[in-house]
């Protein structure tokens, strides 16, 4: 799709939004259980998950037109002030849950490296039966990824400072700072040192003009009228959530599964798109680089409102999950060792996928 156009969903969903949020304060409109509630639920969800889409749409034109590496930097700060006001509004609501911020990126870590890279695997293997990427590429995700994972969700069970899967204050500061130099490091390595690293033959030749300054002005606001809206539609998400997982029965760790998925899908789409078009590369890019920005951004953000607030926060995993990640990593590796791909590396990263569902609802 030419940057020069605006797609109708990427205008009408904002608008919708700023409606809907205008019409639930007026008439104080909340969730109940009933048809009514079930009808402000569906269309809560329908405008949340297209407003979503809109922000990362408008995000993408921006960053095309402004460049890397700022424009990388604009897109994942743009999904993440997504997730983080997802998370704090949940967190910080009438039950408060100072789980979810782990739960959330223990799903993304999980959803991402193995669904969605197995979809991605599996779409392009039955497609083109291998597809290649970059060995040296693969690699620095994962030497991050792995990093930032270990710290942030498995090292808590085990200092000693504070007891159980808690950080001290002083723990949560320094792993903030961490990850936000690893990240840092990790955005220079992939845009200016080695950004050969991340690409293969055939990446650079899309002819893809820039937007006009009349598309990028208007994808700029509409971009802050989205992230804006998505925030302010936190809090009835959130109570939509809590009765969907009452209803149904769910354990705490849903809630987690729906931020994620939330905030994964636009990039999910994009990327099994790009298997499915041979550029398997730029799937690897997408899913990988979401996973990355999810918990070096997240984690410092919710430790700063936690901390604000004095709320919480738990970050270890019990055991089973660790287990699952250490096991999700460990396959990662074997499956980016060697730079070709085929549908066996991708059903086996689905079927571990599968077992973390079946994990979280029947523990």
């Amino acid at each position: 799709m030419s940057l020069n156009t605006i797609p109708r969903s990427s205008w009408i969903f904002p608008a919708l939004a700023v409606v809907f949020v205008a019409a639930s304060a007026g008439m104080r409109l909340t969730f109940t259980p009933s048809a009514s509630g079930m009808l402000f639920a569906a269309a809560l969800l329908v405008i949340l998950f297209g407003t979503v889409f809109a922000a990362v749409h408008h995000a993408e034109v921006i960053a095309h037109k402004i460049g890397e590496p700022y424009g990388t930097l604009l897109l994942t700060l743009s999904v993440i002030i997504i997730e983080v006001a997802v998370i704090a509004t949940i967190m910080l609501g009438d039950k408060a849950v100072p789980t979810l911020a782990r739960d959330t990126v223990f799903a993304v870590v999980m959803i991402v490296c193995n669904g969605l890279v197995g979809l991605c695997i599996l779409a392009g293997g039955l497609r083109f039966q291998e597809q290649e990427f970059q060995v040296s590429g693969a690699k620095v995700y994962l030497i991050v990824l792995i990093v930032l994972a270990t710290i942030s969700l498995i090292l808590p069970n085990y200092t000693l400072t504070t007891p159980g899967p808690l950080y001290s204050a002083l723990q949560l500061a320094f792993v903030g700072v961490i990850t936000l130099i690893l990240y840092g490091l990790f955005l220079y390595t992939q845009t200016i040192l080695h950004r050969d690293y991340f690409i293969t033959s055939g990446d650079d030749d899309e002819d893809e003009s820039d937007a006009s300054n009349r598309v990028l002005s208007i994808s700029a606001i509409l971009l802050v009228i989205s992230l804006v809206a998505v925030v302010l539609l936190a809090k009835s998400f959130s109570v939509v959530v809590d009765a969907g997982a009452a209803a149904i029965g769910a354990p705490p760790a849903f809630s987690g599964i729906v931020v994620a998925l939330l905030v994964l899908l636009p990039e999910s789409v994009a990327a099994i798109s790009a298997a499915r078009h041979n550029k398997l590369q730029k799937s690897i890019n997408l899913s990988l680089g979401s996973a990355l920005a999810t918990i070096s951004l997240t984690v410092p953000a919710v430790a700063l409102v936690a901390y604000l607030l004095d709320k919480p926060l738990v970050l270890g995993l019990a055991p089973r999950e660790m287990v699952l990640m250490v096991m999700t990593f460990a396959i990662s590796m074997l499956t980016f060792a060697t730079g070709v791909t085929n549908i066996l590396f991708g059903m086996v990263h689905l079927l571990v996928f599968a077992v973390f569902l079946l994990v979280v609802f029947v523990p």
